[in-house]
C-alpha cells in the first residue's frame, strides 16, 4: 500500500504491506478454530483416542504463532522522502529502526525485473557502494504505481535484467 503526501522538504511516500485482517480479527479466527478443535478433540478423547489432545494443542499453538508472526510482519513501514537534495529512507517495525539519507543527484533506483511474471520487480536505492533494498513487501500493482510515482518526481530509475543464478 502506498500513501502519497507532502513533506516540508518535498514529497513523502509511506509504504506498507497490504493487511487484510486486523489483529483483533486474527484473534477471533484463532479462537473460533480453538473452539472447533476443542469440540472435535473432546469427542475423540471420549472415544478413547486421548493422544489427539496434545497434538491438537501443538497444532493450535503453531497456528497462533503463525498468526502472530504474520500480523507483526504486516506492521512494517517504510517512509521515502524525496527532496530536491536527497532521498531519505526510513524503515521500521512499529517505529523507525533504520535510516538512510542519500544525495539525490548521485542516487538511482535500481529496478531488477522479475524472472517470473507473477513476481514483482525488486527495487533498491544505490549510491556508490551503498545498496538499500526497499518496498520488498509490495505486490506487483503497488510496485508499478511506486515506479510511476518515482518517475513523476524525477528520480532516476535504472532497469536491470535478473541474474541467471537467482531463482524465485
Amino acid at each position: 500500500m502506498i500513501r502519497h503526501g507532502q513533506h516540508s522538504d518535498g514529497v513523502r511516500l509511506l509504504l506498507s504491506p497490504n493487511c487484510s485482517l486486523s489483529w483483533r480479527d486474527n484473534v477471533r479466527i484463532w479462537i473460533a478454530l480453538c473452539a472447533l478443535s476443542a469440540i472435535i478433540v473432546t469427542a475423540m478423547v471420549w472415544a478413547g483416542a486421548w493422544l489427539v489432545f496434545p497434538f491438537a494443542g501443538l497444532e493450535l499453538g503453531a497456528l497462533g504463532g503463525a498468526f502472530y508472526y504474520t500480523a507483526r510482519q504486516c506492521r512494517k513501514q517504510e517512509v521515502l522522502i524525496i527532496s530536491p537534495d536527497s532521498l531519505h529512507l526510513e524503515k521500521g517495525l512499529y517505529h523507525k529502526q533504520h535510516e538512510w539519507s542519500l544525495p539525490r543527484p548521485y542516487t538511482r533506483v535500481r529496478l531488477t525485473t522479475a524472472a517470473h511474471p507473477f513476481t514483482p520487480p525488486k527495487l533498491s536505492l544505490q549510491h556508490r557502494d551503498t545498496n538499500v533494498p526497499f518496498a520488498e513487501f509490495l505486490n506487483s500493482d503497488d510496485t508499478e504505481a511506486l515506479i510511476s510515482l518515482l518517475e513523476q518526481h524525477g528520480v532516476r530509475i535504472e532497469a536491470q535484467a535478473p541474474t541467471a543464478d537467482v531463482w524465485y
